[in-house]
């Protein structure tokens, strides 16, 4: 089956198309900085060995539709979908079209065949996810314009946590901010974890149901989640990507009296706060710099602030691990994914050595030399499994999609 997966973003479109069995990455194209002068176009062809045709292309780029259309026509003119594939020029030849949508609410607890319902509720999560739905709507209602006889499915990032329970998602709030204004945790990057917790479990040669974990996705945006035995309990993003654990350019956990007290010192308004807390602080607001490699840099010239940007950093992951090891009464393995968790041995080393106290022991060695898709870290002695993990959001989309399909056609 081939199935096309759509990332649409607000500044950027991400298209991947799979071969879903055998599995196969055959084309990834990315438009960057729509609305700018100076957009970006690329796309990599996959071959049989897997070798990549590299492709570029700088353009003026005014809006989503605008951009989705130039991704499909440059796929065409390169024969990027001829022999084998072909999914954009012929359509029969493309059985799906997947959607990553990043806030589903309460509606959705699993992937969804989109019809006019199901992008009304989309559009009710707006106020919940403002820059991030109006986005994934655009995609969606451009893709079915463009391709309404092949099937599209709606994965949703919050889907995954929606089975933690009340004592997790609910905040001690009155009861109508619950009830009318939908105030819970949500969690994000639920496609993330979820693939994360199959492959750990895969990887380990055990069944996912008899599994306790703890998942971390590492990146610009950084988030932990508690899997008991195939179900999610716990997650650190709360109501928005703001909560949890310390991100590039997102503060985390802080108290909640700090914007007030902020906007009443500085006399300035409460949407200039929460701009603050998205977009320059996390590792940016602590060194200046928000990306962990550029921190290690700074920290490795004596600076100060890099230093504790990253002790901060790690802490408050180790922090929720050890809450997360209560509410798991256990723990089989800790797994890492995501842009740092994968690449940077240096956090892992300074994450494991902090929660020896739970029986994580680390092999130096094997830290260092972790390089493939799934990687065991942790030495001979360890009571609890170190992996790290090669998180593939995408796959896993067009994974969930073709169950879906193949579902709804038996």
């Amino acid at each position: 089956m081939h199935v096309l997966v759509i990332n649409s973003g607000s500044s950027s479109i991400k298209i991947q198309v799979f071969n879903t069995k055998p599995e196969k990455l055959l084309v990834s194209a990315k438009l960057e900085r729509i609305g700018e002068a100076d957009g970006q176009l690329s796309c990599h062809e996959y071959s049989a060995n897997n070798v990549a045709r590299k492709f570029r292309k700088t353009l003026t780029v005014a809006d989503h539709k605008t951009g989705i259309k130039h991704l499909l026509t440059f796929l065409s003119e390169q024969r990027i979908f001829s022999a084998n594939s072909n999914a954009i020029n012929r359509q029969n030849n493309l059985h799906a079209i997947g959607h990553r949508v990043v806030h589903g609410g309460e509606n959705f607890s699993s992937p969804t065949l989109i019809d006019n319902h199901v992008i009304v509720k989309i559009r009710e999560m707006i106020p919940l996810a403002p820059l991030h739905n109006p986005a994934n709507l655009a995609g969606i209602e451009i893709m079915r314009e463009l391709y309404p006889e092949i099937p599209q499915v709606a994965v949703f990032d919050t889907a995954f946590f929606q089975t933690l329970p009340p004592h997790a998602y609910r905040y001690a709030l009155p009861e109508e901010m619950y009830k009318k204004h939908h105030v819970r945790r949500y969690g994000f990057h639920g496609t993330s974890h979820q693939f994360i917790a199959k492959k750990a479990a895969e990887h380990l040669q055990q069944p996912l149901n008899e599994l306790k974990l703890i998942t971390l996705h590492l990146g610009n945006g950084a988030s932990a989640a508690a899997i008991d035995n195939g179900t999610c309990i716990d997650t650190s993003m709360g109501m928005t990507p703001l909560e949890g654990l310390v991100m590039g350019t997102r503060c985390g956990d802080i108290d909640p009296s700090i914007p007030f007290y902020l906007s009443r010192t500085l006399k300035t308004e409460l949407n200039n706060i929460e701009t603050m807390l998205n977009q320059n602080s996390g590792l940016k607001g602590l060194c200046g710099v928000n990306d962990m490699r550029e921190v290690h840099h700074l920290a490795n010239d004596g600076n100060e602030n890099a230093k504790l940007a990253i002790d901060l950093f790690c802490y408050r992951i180790c922090k929720t691990i050890g809450a997360y090891f209560i509410s798991l009464s256990g723990l089989d393995a800790v797994v890492f994914a995501g842009g740092i968790g994968e690449h940077d041995a240096s956090i892992r080393e300074t994450i494991c050595n902090k929660l020896s106290v739970l029986g994580v022991q680390l092999d130096r060695q094997k830290n260092i030399n972790c390089t493939r898709d799934a990687y065991t870290i942790n030495s001979e002695e360890s009571k609890v499994k170190v992996l790290v993990v090669e998180t593939n959001e995408a796959l896993e989309i067009a994974r969930l999609v073709e169950a879906l399909i193949k579902e709804k056609r038996h």
